[in-house]
């Protein structure tokens, strides 16, 4: 396998050769994270196609300091926007919406880029970043699984053998401890 930054270098060198590059070192892992969104194999080859165009267009001017990070962050936002603009909502929905539907009680929806909002996104960022790492490892990994991977609570307690019941009370004191630290930072929940 090419190592990150060589591929990286392929980017902004415009070499098509970058797109297989990426596909073969994370095309599985882009569609691991798109399939827990979307649930549909077809959207997540299509999610997947959609990562590979956006990173050739981020790249450059963009230089990634973790390729896997970049392009996985990439497939999450574009598969969640597939669930958004389907109105997957209205039909009840996948393991996204159930986990974007608990976020919802500890982190404020955001439709306007307002001035204000953006600042108040950076202190989200902030407190969920201190957040995150003063958390013990294992809710730290549950929190990111559920919240990031949009893996199903059933996933998460076999992968880290716990009961569901216990992945459940873990989660929720986690947002708890995230609305209650962003209150305390100001932010309007």
């Amino acid at each position: 396998m090419m190592q990150d930054e060589k591929i990286i270098d392929l980017y902004f060198d415009r070499n098509e050769r970058a797109l297989t590059e990426t596909s073969d070192k994370y095309g599985s892992y882009c569609r691991q994270i798109a399939r827990n969104i979307l649930n549909d194999e077809e959207t997540v080859k299509e999610c997947f196609n959609d990562t590979l165009f956006h990173s050739w267009n981020a790249m450059p001017p963009t230089r990634p300091n973790c390729l896997k990070t970049f392009v996985g962050k990439i497939t999450r936002n574009v598969s969640l926007q597939r669930v958004r603009s389907a109105h997957t909502i209205k039909r009840g929905g996948g393991e996204a919406v159930i986990a974007i539907d608990e976020l919802q009680e500890c982190i404020p929806d955001r439709t306007a880029n307002s001035a204000e909002q953006l600042e108040e996104d950076m202190v989200i960022r902030e407190v969920m970043k201190d957040l995150l790492t003063s958390l013990p490892k294992q809710n730290r990994r549950i929190f990111m699984r559920r919240y990031w991977y949009c893996s199903s609570i059933e996933e998460i307690a076999k992968a880290l053998d716990l009961s569901e019941g216990n992945v459940r009370t873990i989660l929720s004191r986690v947002r708890s401890k995230l609305k209650a630290a962003l209150e305390e930072a100001g932010v309007t929940v």
